[in-house]
């Protein structure tokens, strides 16, 4: 169900959203991206006649903190909104009715972090009621989040059987990822990097079979080559997952999927900015030494995997590009992401370090699609139902 189909004009709409952004030394936000991605949501109920109460957590508190505390968001959400927010002292009981039953239709109210009461993560009912009595329609817009069945994410669903739906930039997600995982235009290539097997295990075994190619960097690249048979030196592995890296490669050649592994690697004799660093052989790193990046063979090849394929997937770095000397092969994906898009490929980018990657390279606007779920884009990707989209859909 999505807002068109909702009656909202005169009603409150009881949204959650994903207001979990990076605060400064000030308590000022620091990255606003995610409250941008919210906008399209908020504007549409306002136009449609209703009054928008937004509910959130930011961090992971331990009891109520005045660091954490989403009143540090009112003025960045005031000023991209451009018109004044209600803040509620707390997300239930008196101090938020006070301010939620007495909205008019076209404002806005905040309440106060939801992760200040354990009882949120918890999933309890009893608080998801009191949460549901701060609004008459409810809207799901918190992608990030709909991976947990918390109380403001599933639970509270149960309070508005049929006056519930997603906003629009949870319907954005899923409509990406499914693009991709549903209904891709071939050849389909999944690029999963990043520093562990274990992390993007379950990812790497749900779609080995359904992808063209699967092009594997980072650290995680290491336990692979290991489990050919070859010397990985100082390398970061995780010798208990060898066995199932192998078992993904013997599946990967039972259903004609191409894995890219990098050739070559920059490596280093520690894992610092000032280490010496030096270009190998992946399969044959000296005993001391790590590797910490694609090298320059790698990139050509995952380069040329990025432009012949018409729908791609990328999840994780292919190294450590924070620092400089190991930043080469995350930017050459990032920039053969945006010259495939160009060309016609659907792009879909997802999971902190590679948004983080794209950002920094300025490509973000370049691509099909960045999204904002972590967690619950990789989730996705291994296949689970999800119970913030499964309460919805109920």
């Amino acid at each position: 169900m999505n807002l068109s189909d909702l009656n909202i004009k005169g009603r409150r709409v009881l949204v959650r959203v994903d207001f979990n952004v990076p605060l400064d030394h000030s308590l000022a936000v620091q990255d606003d991206t995610r409250i941008r991605r919210a906008l399209p949501t908020i504007h549409a109920l306002l136009e449609g006649g209703a009054s928008v109460v937004l509910m959130s957590h930011l961090g992971r508190p331990q009891g109520k903190s005045e660091a954490l505390s989403l009143k540090n968001i009112v003025p960045c959400l005031e000023q991209l909104l451009g018109k004044p927010v209600k803040f509620a002292e707390d997300c239930v009981g008196d101090s938020a009715l006070n301010i939620t039953q007495n909205l008019m239709a076209g404002e806005i109210a905040l309440l106060e972090n939801l992760r200040f009461h354990p009882e949120e993560k918890e999933g309890d009912e009893f608080f998801a009621g009191q949460l549901a009595e701060n609004g008459d329609v409810y809207v799901n817009d918190a992608f990030g989040t709909a991976h947990r069945a918390h109380a403001s994410t599933s639970i509270v669903t149960r309070f508005f059987p049929e006056d519930k739906a997603f906003g629009t930039l949870m319907v954005a997600e899923v409509e990406a990822l499914r693009k991709v995982m549903a209904e891709p235009t071939k050849p389909l290539l999944a690029i999963i990097g990043g520093a562990k097997v274990s992390s993007k295990l379950a990812i790497l075994e749900n779609m080995v079979e359904g992808v063209d190619r699967l092009m594997i960097g980072g650290g995680m690249a290491y336990t692979f080559i290991l489990a050919k048979g070859g010397s990985v030196g100082a390398s970061l592995v995780e010798e208990e997952m060898v066995e199932r890296a192998r078992a993904i490669l013997e599946k990967a050649i039972a259903h004609n999927t191409e894995v890219l592994l990098p050739i070559d690697s920059v490596c280093g004799d520690g894992f610092s900015e000032n280490a010496n660093f030096d270009i190998c052989n992946s399969s044959e790193i000296k005993e001391g030494w790590m590797g910490l990046d694609i090298g320059p063979q790698a990139c050509a090849e995952f380069e040329e995997a990025v432009r012949t394929s018409k729908t791609i997937l990328w999840n994780g770095p292919m190294g450590v590009f924070e620092f400089s000397a190991c930043a080469k092969g995350t930017f050459t994906v990032a920039e053969a992401m945006k010259d495939a898009t160009e060309n016609g490929a659907y792009t879909l980018v997802g999971g902190g370090d590679s948004v983080a990657a794209i950002n920094v390279a300025g490509f973000a606007d370049d691509v099909s699609y960045v999204s904002t779920g972590g967690g619950a884009m990789l989730e996705y990707l291994e296949g689970k139902t999800l119970p913030g989209i499964k309460a919805i859909e109920a």
